[in-house]
């Protein structure tokens, strides 16, 4: 969410020319997958068999989706109990459009501070109402709860570790799955096939479904995260409050954060430029981050790969990827929950109405019209963090001028209403003419503090 705020001024001087070409190219393309006329029926009156590798918010809303829609449901996750390093923020309307219960949100996050290199801090949140907030949650909670929902609706869950696939579904016939299965409780594993109409691959930044389908190579960040437990005083002061650093000493491309969860606050950063510094990247947090975390005690440590961009291929014959295993991260914000569990409904959703409520096969051309719904909604976003990325988080001067930017209520009031809706907000156009005004004095500004800093160390 860090960045979003300035994305307001940037909508309102690049985005609408930038995209439109591309928006234009994509709807035609939709509409010619609409149009076709539905698979084959599936022999014997059988339903569709579906596959969904990787039980996180994606894998386990696609299956959800795909049970409740009458296709026969298989998802595989190795681990039932995984606690992914996650930060764990969730915005608003996600709780509304996947009926997530109150009891597997830790904190109700109002008031965030943006802190910038020099520590001066910004409280930003001024702008929600009293029954607005960012969710903040533990994966390994959520996930179980999503995953539970979905068996519940007729999903076949399967404790195993995907292997590899045969063939992604190019021809006519079944899709053969190699898997190890860990039902019994076994640490090996035994090795077992299962027969598929169709794959979804939901497993994650390191996916094998992706290397299956040589979906091509992509960027990403390295997210390092320690869980503290700190003592009740010091909690109290995160009870509803969530923090993020940016600086050189703790990320030269991303942020630090401070984030509340049950009992314990997640302290953490990430980098994709200096992977192999993410420690001394940690320490510099915990520093900066340490009257507030005096007298904690670290619990747990944990580091997982975060995807930079879309990957080169996102669908090859009957098989698809969603969430991390696409890249469906933001830059700048590093968001992943709400478009890993959104990619992974929307993909289930064209497989459900190109089937016909799992009556008829499928093809390559049916799963495309998940991608080019998901490119014509979201396309514009990523593609502006990336930029704004590039902007503000090259130099201490950019990030400090940044977060001069967030201090604005109108900027405030815009990047909420766009985060927690997932919407783009319609602003004033005065205010954001404005607001272009200052952003571009603010990069000017920053150029001019990072030239002369240069020019005093080559004195």
């Amino acid at each position: 969410m860090a960045a979003a705020a300035s994305s307001v001024s940037f909508r309102a001087a690049v985005a609408p020319r930038a995209v439109s070409s591309s928006r234009a190219r994509v709807a035609a393309a939709a509409v010619d997958v609409e149009t076709r006329a539905a698979g084959k029926p599936l022999p014997d009156g059988r339903k569709l068999r579906v596959a969904v590798i990787g039980g996180g918010p994606a894998g386990a809303c696609a299956a959800e989706t795909l049970a409740k829609g009458g296709c026969e449901t298989f998802l595989i996750e190795r681990k039932m109990d995984n606690c992914k390093p996650c930060g764990g923020a969730i915005p608003l309307c996600m709780v509304g459009e996947f009926d997530l219960p109150e009891e597997i949100i830790d904190r109700k996050v109002t008031k965030m501070k943006m802190i910038s290199p020099s520590n001066r801090a910004v409280d930003v949140g001024q702008t929600l109402n009293d029954k607005e907030y960012i969710g903040m949650c533990r994966r390994e909670v959520m996930d179980d709860f999503l995953r539970k929902r979905a068996k519940s609706l007729g999903t076949n869950l399967v404790n195993g570790l995907f292997m590899k696939l045969e063939d992604p579904g190019q021809g006519n016939g079944a899709i053969t799955i190699h898997y190890n299965d860990y039902e019994a409780d076994s640490k090996v594993g035994e090795p077992k096939t299962m027969e598929v109409d169709c794959i979804i691959g939901a497993d994650g930044a390191n996916s094998r479904v992706a290397k299956n389908i040589d979906a091509g190579e992509y960027d990403y960040a390295i997210a390092f995260q320690e869980r503290i437990k700190i003592p009740d005083e010091k909690m109290e002061y995160y009870k509803d409050l969530a923090e993020m650093y940016v600086g050189d000493d703790v990320s030269p491309d991303f942020y630090g954060w401070v984030f509340p969860k049950y009992d314990h606050v997640a302290v953490g950063t990430g980098t994709v430029v200096n992977k192999t510094a993410i420690k001394t990247y940690q320490a510099a947090m915990r520093k900066r981050a340490e009257e507030k975390c005096a007298g904690g005690k670290i619990i747990r440590v944990e580091a997982h790969p975060i995807p930079e961009h879309p990957r080169p291929r996102r669908v090859q014959g009957r098989v698809t990827l969603v969430g991390d295993a696409a890249g469906y991260v933001t830059k700048c914000s590093g968001e992943g929950i709400y478009f890993a569990a959104k990619s992974g409904r929307m993909a289930a959703e064209a497989v459900v109405e190109r089937s016909e409520n799992g009556t008829k096969e499928v093809d390559e051309s049916d799963l495309r019209l998940y991608l080019d719904k998901w490119d014509r909604k979201y396309w514009a976003t990523y593609k502006v963090l990336d930029i704004l990325q590039k902007v503000f988080y090259r130099s201490n001067p950019a990030r400090e001028a940044f977060v001069e930017m967030c201090a604005d209520e109108y900027v405030q009031k815009m990047t909420f209403d766009s985060y927690l809706y997932k919407t783009v907000v319609p602003g004033n156009p005065l205010d954001d003419m404005k607001l272009l005004g200052n952003t571009v004095a603010s990069i000017v500004r920053a150029n001019a503090l990072r030239a002369a800093g240069k020019s005093q160390v080559n004195v």
